[in-house]
C-alpha cells in the first residue's frame, strides 16, 4: 500500500519517514514535498502519477493543514508513495491510514528518565560512548527537545570517548532548569544546598520570586492537605489523593512525597515560616534573599 503516514513527535516522525522510504529505494530528498498552503488537490494530481521509470512519490506535510475528505481519499488512492507527515494525527485519521495504508506512530519521551534512555539509546545506536550521568544531564538540561539533543549528540561525537557528564557539562555549557517541586523535595529531606541550587537555577531562569512564592504557598497546602490525609486515613495512593485534592496526578504524587516526611507538628511550623517570609516580601525586603532564607529554614 503506497499510502504512508507518520505522527507523534515531528522529530522521530521525520527520522521514521526518512528511514522507512530509504529502505523502500525513495530517497525523502529525491522527492517533492508540499507543506502549508501548498497542500491541496490541484498541487498535487500531476504528482501522484507513476513516472515511466516505475513508482514516484510524494512527502506532504499537514501541519497547519486541514484536510478535507477529498483531499485524503485522493492521496490514499494515489498508485505512487506519499509519505504523509501528520504530527497530531486525530483518531479518524488515523484509521484512515491503517485501513487505506501504514501509520508509523512515534511518540515522543515525556519524563526525564525516558528522555534520557532514549539519549543513552541513541548515543549506543551511533557507537557514541556517552556514560548514564551524562545521559541524564542532556535529558534535565533539553527535556523533550529531542531535536537539540541530536544536535548536540552531533557535536559530542567529534570528540575523544570517553564522554562523561563532567566534560558533557563543560562542552554543552548549559545549567538545568530548577524544578520547584525538586526544591521542596530536597527542603524536606535536609538537603539545604541541593534546595537552595535549584531556587537559583529557577531565578537565573527569570522566574519571578513572587511568583515562586506562590507556588511554594500552593504546594506546601498540598502537602499540609495530604499530612491531613495519611493521618486520617493511613496509606493514601497518588490516584486518590489527586481525586480528594482535586488535582493532576504530578503535584498530588510530589505532595505525598513531601508528606510522608513530615509530622502534623512539622507541617504547622513550615507554614508558619513560609506565612512570614510571605509577609516580609511584601513588606518590601529583598524577594530573592528572603525565598532562599526561607528553603534553609525548611531544610532543618
Amino acid at each position: 500500500m503506497p499510502l504512508i503516514a507518520f505522527s507523534g513527535n515531528r522529530f522521530l516522525a521525520e527520522e521514521a519517514l526518512r528511514g522507512t522510504l530509504a529502505a523502500r529505494g525513495l530517497p525523502a530528498r529525491d522527492l517533492p514535498r508540499l507543506a502549508g498552503e501548498e497542500v491541496s488537490a490541484e498541487a498535487l494530481a500531476p504528482l501522484l502519477a507513476p513516472s515511466l521509470f516505475g513508482d514516484g512519490g510524494v512527502v506532504v506535510d499537514l501541519a497547519g493543514v486541514k484536510p478535507d475528505k477529498a483531499l485524503l481519499e485522493l492521496l490514499a488512492s494515489a498508485p505512487v508513495t506519499v509519505a504523509v507527515l501528520d504530527e497530531a494525527a486525530p483518531p479518524t485519521r488515523v484509521k484512515l491510514y491503517e485501513a487505506r495504508g501504514e501509520h508509523v506512530a512515534s511518540p515522543a519521551p515525556q519524563k526525564t528518565g525516558d528522555v534520557a534512555g532514549w539519549v543513552a539509546g541513541r548515543a549506543k545506536k551511533t557507537s557514541l560512548k556517552l556514560d548514564r550521568e551524562a545521559a541524564l544531564y542532556l535529558a534535565e538540561v533539553f527535556g523533550p527537545d529531542l531535536t537539540a539533543i541530536a544536535g548536540e549528540l552531533n557535536k559530542l561525537a567529534l570528540l575523544d570517548p570517553p564522554l562523561t557528564a563532567d566534560l558533557v557539562r563543560r562542552v554543552v555549557g548549559r545549567e538545568p532548569p530548577g524544578d520547584s517541586f525538586a526544591m521542596l523535595g530536597a527542603a524536606t529531606t535536609g538537603k539545604p544546598g541541593e534546595a537552595v541550587t535549584q531556587l537559583r537555577r529557577l531565578l537565573a531562569s527569570g522566574e519571578d520570586p513572587f511568583k515562586l512564592m506562590g507556588a511554594v504557598v500552593w504546594q506546601y497546602s498540598l502537602v499540609a492537605r495530604c499530612v491531613a490525609l495519611t493521618q486520617q486515613e493511613g496509606r493514601v495512593t497518588e490516584a486518590a489523593a489527586a481525586a480528594r485534592l482535586g488535582v493532576k496526578p504530578y503535584p498530588a504524587k510530589k505532595a505525598l512525597e513531601v508528606a510522608r516526611r513530615l509530622s502534623e507538628a512539622k507541617i504547622r511550623a513550615h507554614l508558619a515560616r513560609i506565612l512570614d517570609a510571605d509577609l516580609a516580601m511584601k513588606r518590601g525586603l529583598d524577594p530573592a534573599v528572603t525565598l532562599e532564607r526561607l528553603i534553609v529554614q525548611l531544610s532543618v
